[in-house]
This record gives structure tokens, C-alpha cells and sequence, in this order.
């Protein structure tokens, strides 16, 4: 893929069904007449699950994306928070209890969570972060989330995450550089993975396909 004209801006607002979302480039969506703010992917936990398999991963990159999440409460001012899937990594242990502390600071924020494949803490660990469960979707017309889609709703415009996104950008002297993406058709938009502590899938594609990439806090179409 190749550049294409853009006017660098650090959120970019499209039209979907109606309703205007902003594409964030802090890997994040916002709806404004919901106030909702959308992520996917966090992982919250992942760094600690591989220390404790003795691979060096520092805690500060859950401390960055923590960080990266709070600027955009704080920009956007939501009511409310939706996790497309994998908001943890697997297992409950120290990042989430950093994560529990974050929490305790948004007490008003409404937090919901639909499952991911690796969302797999016991349903009261879900009751005591105040944090609200839907499986296998979440239904708020015109959108339906969930962690990874599967086939196109009938009624529904769909936002989903679970495969983080991404583009290879090449130059013309053979350099190349990988981009977190969100990729976007009439149908649904497959959001980035909001944790900085994942990796990229270039090679994925739906369908009449438009990409969003992410590079140097501003979001820009690429074809």
C-alpha cells in the first residue's frame, strides 16, 4: 500500500449508518451520541502472564496504555466505556490489580465488556471492578459489537476487534513500516488492538475494504 493525500489531524470523523464516529489515534473509536468510547484488545494482564514465564516484559507498558486510555476519557468526556473483546489476557495476577486501582478513579464510567477469547476471570472478579458482561454481542442501534465478526447482521452495522489491524506501507527504496489500521467496509469496522503490547496482521482483509492507519498521532486513509 501507498500513501495517499491527507490532511494530518489526530482524530477523523466518517459517517456510518447515520451517526458520526471519530476514529481516534489512540487506537480508539468514539461515538458521540452515545458517549461511548470504544476500544479493543487491551490485554490487561499480559505483561505480568509472561513475567511470570520468566520473559522480561516491563510493567510500564501497561502503565502506557492505562495513560493512553485516561487522555481520552479526559478528551472525550464519555459516559461510558465498551470493550470489544480480550480486555484481559487470561488469568487474574498484578496488572490487574494496577488496573483495579485505574478503575477506582472512574467510579461514575460506565465499563462494559463484551467477552473476548481470552477473557477468562470468574464472573464476580467482573461484579467487583463494576465491569458489565455480554456474550456472545452488545445491540445498540445501529451498531452491534462484539469481539470478533464472524458474518454480516441483517440489521446491524458491526464494530468488533479481536484480529489488531494492520497495513504495510512501502517506499520507494525498498523500506517498509507496519501501521496499526482500522479497516472499514459498509458492513462493519475492525478496530485496532488498543494494547501497544500486541502484534500486527497485515495480511488481513475484508471485503471492499478501506484502511485507517495510525502513525504519528494522526489518522489517514491509506489505498
Amino acid at each position: 500500500m501507498n500513501f495517499v493525500p491527507f490532511e494530518k489531524r489526530i482524530a477523523l470523523k466518517i459517517q456510518v449508518r447515520g451517526e458520526e464516529i471519530i476514529l481516534s489515534a489512540e487506537r480508539a473509536l468514539y461515538w458521540p451520541r452515545e458517549k461511548a468510547l470504544v476500544v479493543a484488545d487491551m490485554h490487561l494482564g499480559k505483561t505480568a502472564h509472561f513475567r511470570q514465564f520468566g520473559i522480561p516484559v516491563p510493567s510500564s507498558l501497561l502503565s502506557s496504555d492505562l495513560l493512553r486510555l485516561t487522555s481520552l476519557i479526559d478528551k472525550f468526556l464519555p459516559k461510558k466505556l465498551i470493550v470489544v473483546g480480550d480486555m484481559f489476557h487470561q488469568h487474574f495476577n498484578h496488572d490487574i490489580e494496577l488496573f483495579i486501582e485505574w478503575r477506582s478513579r472512574f467510579e461514575g464510567l460506565q465499563v462494559v465488556l463484551v467477552q473476548g477469547n481470552h477473557d477468562k476471570l470468574k464472573p464476580l472478579q467482573y461484579m467487583n471492578m463494576d465491569i458489565e458482561i455480554y456474550n456472545p454481542n452488545l445491540c445498540l442501534a445501529p451498531f452491534q459489537f462484539v469481539h470478533e465478526h464472524k458474518q454480516h447482521h441483517e440489521q446491524f452495522f458491526t464494530i468488533s476487534g479481536h484480529v489488531h489491524p494492520g497495513v504495510l506501507l512501502r517506499g520507494s527504496a525498498r523500506q517498509s513500516l507496519k501501521l496499526p489500521c482500522f479497516a472499514l467496509n459498509q458492513h462493519q469496522v475492525v478496530l485496532p488492538a488498543f494494547s501497544l503490547f500486541t502484534g500486527l496482521d497485515v495480511s488481513y482483509c475484508i471485503d471492499e475494504c478501506d484502511f485507517y492507519a495510525i502513525a504519528a498521532e494522526n489518522v489517514f486513509k491509506v489505498g
